[in-house]
């Protein structure tokens, strides 16, 4: 149980800094959330809970594919954002156009043999 609260508390701990250090410098803090953070403690948890190197690499791969359509949302949403659109609905159009990219990314490599 403690080894949970411990997972908990430092991945929990990372995005919150990453948020506050947002409010000071946004370079500083999408530097920051840029670099694998939660993909990388992901990789940790999973390896120290398996000590399965295959599992660490096929989550490894799995998420290489899967940050290509998530690249979307940080295109869309500065868009809808300067288009004067409301934050709120602007980040609900930004996922659902993400979540399409997803949806188009899984069945593009699925169609080519590649399966997640």
């Amino acid at each position: 149980m403690t080894y949970y609260v411990i997972k908990i508390v430092i991945t929990t701990a990372l995005i919150v800094a990453i948020s506050e250090i947002a409010r000071r410098s946004s370079f500083i803090a999408a530097l920051l959330a840029s670099i694998p953070l939660i993909s990388v403690l992901a990789m940790v948890w999973l390896y120290i809970d398996t000590e399965d190197v295959a599992k660490v690499s096929a989550l490894a791969s799995s998420v290489f594919w899967l940050v290509l359509p998530s690249l979307a949302l940080f295109v869309t949403l500065p868009l809808f954002l300067k288009q004067g659109l409301n934050f709120y609905f602007s980040l609900s159009l930004a996922v659902l156009i993400t979540v399409g990219c997803y949806w188009l990314m899984v069945a593009v490599l699925r169609h080519f043999g590649v399966e997640l």
